[in-house]
């Protein structure tokens, strides 16, 4: 079980997010709160960031080492300034390579997503539906062996087919498709994801047939304004109340999150 992080907003050095709370993604790495699988996030992790006023496509640095272990994360943090940017630390399933490929997040063209959550024996049960859905191209680009990529695989092709869709729907009609499989199958799959095009993002918090896992959201006002959206409150006592200026609200269970570029949120009931 995976812990993320996604901003939207003013531009700010990542590091103001990703290492200096209390309870950053550093601190959640090796202690944790509210997983409810595995004990640690020590198995690789990655960030991406849009850069601002750009069209290039966003950028990544990922590593197959504990977030803590890595003596550039601190540097890059500090160096990069961006408005929107997602962060993941992983703990793999039992039988996962640790692997460079198999660290998030994913990114296609101008896109970027992360996931946290699982699907139930994904190689022996979804592994095929889910590649046979997929384009050649898509296909020939996943290069890891994780549910995570394939799921992010999954809803890349149906906007693909779709052109003009939103992410919404897009998200929405993934998440449908798997819940459907996953009953064929009588399986469990959790299905946090963030997915961002640079300007936006959109947000599930969604699992069948059990409870999602944790996913909060926070309307920051100190030192930038924004929107944060963390698998855990970064802020280290059991308090609600943020250093950034507001409370942490939990996203619905089984429901969607979007941020559009105004930074304005609207929930969507799955």
């Amino acid at each position: 079980m995976c812990r993320l992080l996604g901003y939207v907003g003013e531009p700010v050095s990542l590091d103001t997010f990703l290492i200096d709370p209390d309870h950053s993604l550093v601190a959640q790495s090796y202690q944790p709160k509210e997983m409810t699988a595995g004990l640690i996030n020590a198995d690789g992790f990655g960030m991406g960031w849009y850069v601002p006023a750009s069209d290039q496509p966003p950028y990544r640095y990922r590593n197959s080492l504990p977030i803590w272990n890595d003596p550039n994360f601190g540097e890059l943090c500090r160096y990069i300034t961006s408005g929107n940017f997602l962060a993941c630390i992983r703990s793999a399933t039992l039988g996962q390579s640790l692997q460079l490929s198999n660290c998030q997040p994913f990114r296609e063209r101008q896109l970027l997503g992360i996931h946290n959550g699982f699907i139930d024996n994904f190689h022996q049960t979804l592994y095929r539906p889910m590649r046979d859905c997929l384009s050649d191209e898509r296909y020939q680009n996943i290069e890891g062996t994780t549910d995570s990529e394939h799921i992010l695989a999954l809803i890349y092709e149906t906007l693909a087919q779709n052109p003009g869709q939103t992410h919404v729907n897009a998200l929405t009609q993934s998440l449908d498709q798997i819940k459907t499989w996953a009953k064929t199958y009588e399986i469990r799959v959790s299905l946090n994801i963030v997915l961002s095009d640079g300007q936006s993002m959109t947000v599930s918090r969604f699992a069948y047939p059990d409870p999602p896992p944790s996913l909060y959201w926070l309307d920051v006002s100190h030192p930038v304004k924004g929107v944060l959206v963390a698998s855990e409150p970064l802020d280290a006592d059991d308090q609600m109340k943020s250093n950034f200026g507001s409370y942490w609200q939990t996203i619905p269970p089984n429901s969607l999150l979007m941020i559009n570029p105004m930074r304005e949120v609207a929930t969507h009931v799955l």
